[in-house]
């Protein structure tokens, strides 16, 4: 079969920032070529809200509650809590080695099928690990480090892709539609994370072999789901990265062979001329500024939440699971109306105004209890209002890394900005393990304190960011 090169002309425009693409004249066989593009657009973008929903149930079962709550069976500590939330965000310092090998692949398809087809079956080797560890042997010091090992090297395979894929789906998604269709996509993720979580909870509780038996059960099942939102990825349009970087997108079904047109030459520039160009785009410096430290800011706290409830407070798993779904569940029912309201008014002003109010998060859980007032309605509107408010942090943010970088070697200026984030963020975990271990409840107490002061002083930077117009 013969590819067929799709103009980017209105009325469907990727309109992707700070760069101008070519406008051809739609003859009768192009107007057929262009119904056929807006065509693979729907499905395309069908089959990624599909992959969002099957690999939210791999995500559940790989981390999260569950995982916490495996890991906490097993006497972890909280460095091994800081540990395992460190990880995949130091592992994000690939991401640059992952975008560079990208651009030299000719699919994001089956380069994102062997960096996370890989990275997922993975989990294989601690899921058999679990099932027979009563064969085998295996401590609970063995399988903690066992759980570790594993994420490090998913991560990584993960992280080798991950600016790749983020770079398929911005070429994938108009950008006038990226507010409402990350909205619908992520509501649809965070559907199936409040329907899964507390199914998974109560698997895991009631299983008859015991809860860490229970767990191994829900990470095969997980895995299952992450295979299959891989294959969601054939249905959407496959492309060249050496025709994005040229100017011109040739979108293609998989199956097809990519023919690259006369007079467009393969990925010639260096890695060193790419980091010579991000470094004089003062824009995206900023925003590298602001979203670093934003994430050391956040994820000071974010771990040890879910050790809080479990640890300090004695919360049963069932219960936490609970809490998790109230808040997807008011993520997945604010999550449309923030996407519709980023392309009306921006990214950056819903991201300054709604960032103080998630700084202001952690202030929250300090005086929080086992007492019944605390069980039954504090915690449950403190989850409410964090699925709110995250949701919106979450999708601006993407949506705003979507809009400032350039189309060319797109996917180095996402690896960067991952590999800042990671490596901040990492530093976060690292600095809220050690501060939770010297000291029982007031530890945790003063890490909240010091998590909500970072994160109103990462705004800051953010006032300096311009972002394109809508």
């Amino acid at each position: 079969m013969t590819s067929v090169p799709i103009e980017t002309a209105a009325p469907v425009t990727l309109e992707l920032t700070q760069i101008t693409t070519p406008q051809l004249t739609l003859t009768s066989t192009t107007k057929s070529n262009s119904q056929l593009y807006k065509d693979a657009i729907r499905t395309s973008l069908k089959a990624s809200t599909l992959d969002a929903v099957f690999a939210t149930v791999f995500g559940v079962a790989t981390g999260g509650i569950l995982l916490s709550n495996f890991l906490l069976e097993l006497g972890a500590s909280p460095v091994v809590f800081g540990m395992l939330s460190s990880i995949p965000m130091l592992v994000n310092l690939v991401q640059p080695l992952g975008a560079y090998l990208s651009e030299r692949s000719s699919s994001r398809f089956y380069y994102s099928l062997r960096t996370h087809g890989i990275a997922r079956l993975l989990w294989l080797i601690l899921g058999i690990g679990i099932i027979s560890s009563s064969w085998l042997g295996l401590t609970a010091s063995q399988l903690v480090g066992l759980t570790l090992l594993v994420v490090l090297f998913s991560s990584l395979l993960g992280g080798l892709g991950s600016a790749s894929w983020l770079s398929w789906l911005a070429m994938i998604v108009p950008r006038r539609l990226r507010g409402r269709y990350f909205g619908i996509r992520n509501s649809a993720a965070s559907l199936t994370n409040l329907l899964c979580v507390p199914l998974a909870g109560i698997a895991v509780s009631h299983w008859y072999g015991g809860t860490l038996q229970g767990y191994g059960v829900v990470l095969f099942v997980g895995i299952v789901f992450g295979i299959i939102s891989l294959g969601c990825q054939y249905f959407q349009m496959d492309m060249n990265p050496a025709l994005q970087n040229n100017n011109l997108v040739k979108y293609q079904h998989i199956s097809e062979s990519v023919a690259i047109p006369e007079g467009t030459c393969a990925l010639n520039q260096t890695l060193n001329n790419e980091f010579a160009s991000i470094w004089s785009n003062s824009n995206f410096l900023r925003f590298l500024l602001y979203f670093g430290f934003w994430m050391l800011a956040v994820n000071i706290s974010a771990p040890f939440f879910n050790f809080y409830m479990l640890d300090r407070l004695h919360l049963d798993v069932s219960c936490v699971t609970l809490y998790g779904s109230l808040q997807a569940g008011a993520s997945m029912l604010l999550i449309i109306l923030w996407g519709k309201l980023a392309d009306k008014i921006g990214n950056r002003r819903i991201l300054i105004v709604i960032g103080i109010l998630v700084a202001l998060t952690p202030v929250l859980w300090m005086g929080v209890s086992a007492n019944s007032w605390n069980i039954w309605l504090w915690l449950p509107l403190l989850h409410i209002f964090t699925g709110g408010t995250c949701a919106a942090i979450d999708l601006c943010n993407n949506n705003m890394q979507l809009g400032i970088v350039p189309l060319k070697n797109q996917s180095i200026y996402f690896a960067i900005a991952s590999a800042v984030a990671g490596v901040s963020g990492a530093l976060g975990t690292t600095i809220g393990g050690f501060i939770a271990q010297f000291a029982e409840q007031g530890g945790l107490l003063g890490l909240f304190a010091l998590s909500s002061a970072c994160r109103l002083l990462a705004i800051l930077p953010l006032m300096f960011v311009k972002e394109p117009h809508q």
